[in-house]
């Protein structure tokens, strides 16, 4: 998959192919000492409860997976006080460890917004690790503003939005 170019397609409700991205993604960045999900948690039978195959968006160059994310109506954990139909929720964002560096991980952002516009939402959310800083670099890079820094289960989050209906 390395050096591949080419349009990108994305397709809505492949849990197994966005499955391989994100495990792929998941085992790199445990090799590399970062672990961000524990690969044994983002197989298609852990994820599907939380992350149900429609709301699974994903990324393909030339026949290949190369990228994913999921998009969530609801957030109760992060985002517990947010009224119904304010926005849409980015989970899982990832990027197959064979394409990171090209750019793709903007692109997924994008169509993640162009997803959340669609919807009519006025607001595209998500969290992520407050030990991150990468990550927060890339969101806060994109755009996305931080609104706040809270506990969700046993983690420090750092909670984000983005207004997707600017003109």
């Amino acid at each position: 998959m390395r050096g591949m170019t080419g349009p990108l397609t994305f397709t809505q409700g492949d849990l197994q192919a966005a499955a391989t991205v994100v495990g792929a993604t998941a085992r790199h960045q445990e090799a590399l000492g970062r672990t961000l999900w524990p690969p044994a948690s983002v197989t298609p039978e852990r994820l599907a409860p939380h992350y149900p195959a429609p709301t699974w968006h994903v990324a393909w160059r030339g026949g290949a997976a190369v990228g994913a994310f999921s998009l969530l109506e609801v957030d109760p954990p992060c985002w517990p006080d947010d009224p119904p139909g304010e926005a849409l929720y980015l989970h899982k964002l990832a990027v197959h460890p064979t394409c990171q560096g090209q750019g793709l991980a903007h692109t997924l952002l994008e169509q993640a917004v162009q997803v959340t516009r669609d919807s009519g939402r006025p607001w595209l959310k998500l969290d992520t690790a407050a030990s991150r800083p990468a990550l927060r670099r890339l969101y806060e890079t994109f755009g996305f503003e931080p609104v706040d820094e809270r506990d969700v289960f046993d983690f420090r989050v750092v909670r984000y939005r983005l207004p997707v209906n600017r003109a």
